[in-house]
């Protein structure tokens, strides 16, 4: 014992401080830090090695994960697309609308969908009515993500820090908290959040206009391709502004060929028959969908699929092309530029086959075939290994990477949302454990085909669930070692003659202040067993004091690192690191007023 510190209290403020260090410069990834606080736990002894490891199996990891695929299902149907472009119909053309429509709307969304998902989401769509309405995109984004932020604290699962905050909570003996338990004081601030930007906030704000080309910086949009229609397809019999309109814009039919002639334009009531070809532009994703959709293909594929049949798919008639789906880069020195692609014969040269192309400016209005290369070009091909080996060392070509493009079942948005309002209504009830619902709903997607497996698998943010399994032990160690009860004690002299309100606000002040360098989960589980152990110093309930440090930790916009979806916007509104301090600070004053007198509130002092 040194100066009444036990030995194993003086190992975990030294884990601490290392750990806030790390979390702090990122040295290293967050999931690498919880795997060496987990390690320091159970090596010093502070924990034993079940307890160290208890995170990977606690009700907060489970919970995440099952989030990360139920938003998974929700973004590979299209339903969370289709929300975006809805809110911005909505939105109309003043700012006062669209402060008054988006800002309610993302945070609803962001109740049960990670806030920076739907900062992403939204983004493009906010990007584009800014340009068609002539708002000022900076006027724009900050309140998108300020409600997106807000938004999570409506329920338990919009944000890890309130998965850690019910973790504390039940490891201390406590009931813990139910998914809509924080729900008064999480519409309380989305509604004071819209109130404040829309007779104050949007003065503060610079009026910046967004770069046009924001939403491109992502990834490649607008792949051409050839659509055949099959005997079964749907779209037989249509016109081609049928089918664009059913297709939103994922679809534009650019030329029109039967029986290998080009029908002439303007296309008008003209309808489709079996075996019409549609030279498309379309993005990635749909791309990558069609061959899972019933009665068309892609033209090439469809024409050369038994060159790419292995004989034993050949003997079990399967159909399936036993190839890789990749993309290559046109290089500016290649021999093929000027070259018709169905003169080079990519099939007999390279043993591949091109299915789509990708260009820079204008419109391709002919078969793939006859489309002549251009430096820049990008050629989505598909071959066996093999083939693509031998294209990767032709220098005609400058990179081979994946195609990035993902199928998705668009057709079962409807399902998907029906799943999810089932699943929210259930684990409501509370008659089944939150966690039991929420996997037993993310299991159904998978089943139901919303998500396959392996995108359900890549949905889940394995940094931040890894993170969690080792920030869950952190404050287990703090409790059972006294270290929580220690620092406690020190504040209990410090505020033992204050009012609840006051030392919930300085409280909130505190953590918020902290989470500026630090992510709200690892915050909550730092200041979360010191909150509980003062509480109890004060002969008070736990929950107003562990929920005011969660709320902290997600509300806190002192400054634009706090959250990271601040950074998402920080350049499409070219901002400055002031215009979010010019905001966030009265903001989050008035945030902070708001949760220390409302958590008292709903769990009353006894």
């Amino acid at each position: 014992m040194f100066n009444g510190i036990e030995l194993h209290q003086l190992y975990l403020f030294a884990i601490l401080t290392g750990a806030v260090i790390l979390l702090f410069t990122e040295w290293l990834r967050i999931d690498i830090t919880a795997i060496l606080i987990i390690l320091a736990l159970s090596l010093t002894g502070v924990l034993g090695p079940e307890d160290a490891l208890s995170g990977f199996s606690s009700e907060p990891a489970i919970l995440l994960a099952t989030v990360f695929v139920l938003n998974g299902a929700l973004y590979h149907t299209g339903l969370s697309e289709k929300l975006g472009e809805w809110i911005k119909r909505l939105a109309g053309k003043s700012l006062e609308r669209a402060i008054a429509v988006v800002m309610p709307s993302v945070a609803l969304l962001s109740a049960f969908t990670h806030h920076v998902t739907i900062t992403g989401l939204m983004l493009p769509p906010l990007l584009k009515l800014s340009r068609e309405s002539n708002i000022p995109a900076s006027k724009l984004l900050i309140p998108l993500s300020f409600a997106a932020s807000l938004g999570t604290t409506i329920t338990i699962i919009g944000a890890p820090a309130f998965l850690i905050a019910d973790g504390l909570l039940r490891q201390a003996g406590q009931s813990g908290l139910g998914i809509f338990s924080i729900a008064p004081i999480g519409l309380a601030l989305s509604l004071v959040g819209m109130i404040f930007f829309l007779f104050l906030g949007q003065y503060l704000l610079p009026a910046n206009h967004g770069e046009d080309e924001s939403i491109d910086h992502f990834r490649l949009e607008g792949y051409y391709t050839e659509l055949v229609l099959l005997p079964d397809s749907p779209l037989i019999g249509r016109t081609i502004s049928e089918i664009e309109e059913q297709q939103k814009d994922i679809l534009k039919v650019s030329a029109w060929y039967r029986n290998d002639r080009p029908r002439a334009k303007p296309y008008g009531r003209k309808k489709t028959q079996n075996g019409d070809v549609l030279v498309i532009r379309t993005s990635p994703d749909k791309l990558a969908t069609i061959e899972h959709e019933r009665g068309i293909a892609i033209q090439p594929l469809e024409k050369y699929k038994e060159t790419f049949l292995s004989p034993q798919e050949n003997e079990n008639g399967k159909g399936e092309l036993s190839s890789q789906l990749v993309q290559s880069v046109v290089a500016p020195t290649s021999e093929l530029i000027g070259k018709t692609i169905g003169k080079i014969n990519f099939l007999e040269t390279y043993g591949v086959i091109i299915i789509s192309v990708w260009r820079r400016k204008g419109w391709l209005r002919t078969e793939i075939s006859r489309v002549k290369l251009r430096e820049g070009d990008v050629l989505v091909l598909k071959g066996d290994d093999k083939s693509l080996k031998r294209l990767s060392e032709d220098q005609s070509f400058l990179m081979l990477v994946p195609f990035r493009g993902e199928p998705k079942p668009l057709h079962k948005a409807g399902l998907a949302a029906i799943i999810m309002i089932l699943t929210t209504i259930v684990a409501t009830l509370n008659v089944i454990p939150v966690e039991i619902v929420l996997l037993t709903g993310a299991v159904i997607m998978i089943l139901s085909g919303c998500i396959s497996v392996q995108q359900a698998y890549q949905s889940i943010d394995t940094r931040i669930y890894i993170f969690i399994a080792g920030a869950i032990p952190l404050g287990l160690a703090m409790q059972e070692t006294g270290t929580a009860n220690l620092l406690a004690g020190w504040l209990q002299g410090l505020v033992l003659t204050w009012d609840i309100h006051w030392v919930l606000l300085t409280l909130f002040l505190t953590t918020g202040i902290v989470t500026q360098i630090m992510s709200d989960a690892a915050t909550t589980a730092l200041f979360g067993p010191i909150a509980i152990a003062l509480a109890r110093g004060l002969n008070l309930p736990p929950e107003p004091f562990v929920v005011t440090v969660a709320m902290a930790a997600v509300t806190s916009f002192f400054t634009p690192i706090g959250h990271h979806g601040n950074l998402l916007i920080y350049g499409p509104g070219r901002y400055q690191f002031s215009d979010f301090m010019r905001v966030g600070i009265p903001l989050t004053l008035i945030v902070a007023v708001i949760v220390s007198f409302m958590a008292p509130m709903l769990w009353p002092v006894k």
